[in-house]
């Protein structure tokens, strides 16, 4: 199963520093939106998932404090890491008071930064995201997750298509939980295309032919009004 590409917002005024920052980050396998403004970042945060914010704190509209304030009223998990010549440690101790995960004095060495960002994108990760699943059993049925395939009770086997296999696979490793539909964009659709609520309930109404006893009251797979969807498993 491919592996969705990490996601960062790189916001920084200097235009030769950004260009640096986002070519060598892109080098590293992540996926880079960048933005030279206060403003601007908060409008591409709104509209886009993020695993990582950068953020400069002099930068035009919008100081990077006020920012990364906004951001953590809209988002308390996504971490943000202030690079920046503000180098007091009055600068520090408001940065992190401003929800800030990590704070990078500049100049920096260009290594030191890239294994910043790895630690912060993989320290923003659940444990179930790092973990691989190959198989799951609901009611007497199992799945297979590298073979795209569902086993019955009485031997036969479904196929399931690469979408169906990694919508399951969320919803299982997020069991019990309710998973959002930006969660879902991220991991099953990566963002190329944007699946409307009909398309996902079609997948939620497949999975329920498959597993549920009684389709019109679903013990797995549930629509959550305004939030996402959620498999339930007890066991």
């Amino acid at each position: 199963m491919q592996q969705t590409k990490q996601r960062i917002l790189l916001v920084e005024d200097e235009e030769h520093l950004l260009e640096a920052i986002k070519l060598n980050l892109e080098l590293e396998g992540y996926r880079v939106t960048t933005a030279t403004d206060g403003k601007k970042a908060l409008k591409i945060f709104k509209e886009e998932r993020f695993n990582l914010v950068v953020l400069d704190v002099m930068i035009p509209e919008i100081d990077g404090f006020q920012v990364a304030e906004t951001i953590r009223l809209q988002n308390t998990e996504v971490p943000i890491m202030f690079l920046t010549a503000k180098n007091s440690s009055e600068d520090r101790i408001t940065g992190l008071k401003k929800g800030a995960d990590d704070y990078l004095v500049k100049p920096f060495n260009l290594e030191e930064l890239i294994l910043r960002v790895g630690n912060l994108v993989r320290r923003g990760m659940k444990p179930d995201d790092l973990k691989e699943l190959n198989s799951y059993h609901i009611g007497g049925k199992t799945i297979y997750f590298n073979s795209y395939e569902l086993h019955h009770e009485d031997g036969t086997v479904t196929s399931l298509t690469k979408k169906e296999t990694m919508l399951l696979k969320l919803l299982i490793e997020r069991r019990n939980e309710a998973v959002s539909r930006e969660q879902i964009l991220e991991t099953v659709w990566n963002y190329d295309v944007y699946p409307s609520t009909r398309t996902i309930d079609n997948f939620i109404l497949t999975f329920r032919k498959y597993f549920e006893p009684d389709q019109k009251h679903p013990v797995y797979f549930h629509s959550i009004r305004g939030v996402g969807y959620k498999f339930t498993d007890n066991n």
